[in-house]
């Protein structure tokens, strides 16, 4: 949806996703906390009717929507939800690919939730911790309620991603009448985000973060930019897209099982029955 509400002529949104400049109760080397650098980001706008960013731990953060209102009190919120058990799963493989996941079976992951709560068995780069509690992350309802406690529920879009991937155009439609844009401006609609993996964990290693002879050179040479822009340049071509492993069917259904009541009331939060989210497709039987 990024992808595509920044192709609207009326939508400004800088070209680097991912900025948590908001959720200081959580924490990544890679957030952007200054507030000056962070305005910097918007410098190209001008007469867009719409400027923001996208970033997607706003979501499970405490503090985010409260630190939002406070900077911009009219704000429209935009959230995308997908059926928990498959976006916690997905959220292990991106995990996985960026290095901040070393626990591949992801049966095993969530058995280590209780230990990583405990600061026991995280991997190297840990950041963010809380998006090692995977079971967390997936239970929605607080996190939406406390967007519509805040801003109120006129001024947050709620997405399923099972819409989404139905009619991708109609989503971005309705997303563009929300925000107060032209619903028709035509977007180019594609795949995004598809299943990817690392070619070589140790070429990545020396990546992210680099060593500090590498991190000092880049510094003398360019812009944090460019920098920035060499490091995707260089991970895309350390990767490749692959299938990913499905879920086997005993731990999708515990999952649903777990996860069935924190639906029941996005449910009602929503006023949309969700429950299919909570039942087994007849492949997994």
């Amino acid at each position: 949806m990024y992808r595509f509400m920044a192709q609207h002529s009326e939508i400004f949104l800088p070209a680097n996703k991912e900025i948590h400049f908001f959720g200081t109760d959580l924490y990544s080397p890679h957030y952007l906390r200054d507030p000056r650098k962070y305005l910097e980001l918007f410098a190209g706008a001008t007469d867009e009717k719409r400027v923001g960013e996208a970033s997607v731990w706003y979501l499970y953060s405490k503090l985010a929507s409260r630190e939002i209102k406070e900077f911009c009190r009219d704000a429209a919120i935009i959230i995308m939800l997908r059926n928990p058990v498959d976006m916690i799963h997905s959220l292990h493989g991106h995990r996985l690919y960026i290095n901040s996941e070393d626990i591949e079976d992801f049966g095993e992951a969530l058995n280590a939730e209780a230990d990583r709560k405990q600061g026991l068995r995280l991997p190297a780069n840990p950041h963010p911790v809380a998006g090692l509690f995977y079971r967390e992350v997936g239970r929605y309802a607080e996190h939406v309620k406390r967007y519509f406690d805040t801003f109120g529920s006129d001024h947050v879009q709620v997405i399923l991603y099972d819409d989404f991937t139905a009619d991708p155009a109609r989503a971005c439609r309705e997303v563009f009448s929300f925000l107060g844009v032209l619903p028709s401006f035509p977007v180019e609609i594609s795949v995004v985000n598809a299943s990817k993996k690392i070619r070589s964990r140790g070429l990545d290693s020396l990546l992210d973060p680099p060593p500090a002879i590498l991190r000092k050179f880049g510094r003398a040479l360019t812009s944090a930019e460019r920098r920035h822009k060499l490091f995707r340049t260089f991970r895309k071509l350390n990767t490749e897209h692959v299938p990913r492993q499905p879920l086997p069917p005993l731990l999708r259904r515990q999952l649903q099982e777990e996860f069935a009541p924190d639906v029941e009331r996005l449910s009602e939060l929503l006023g949309r029955d969700l429950s299919h989210w909570s039942r087994s497709s007849a492949e997994d039987d």
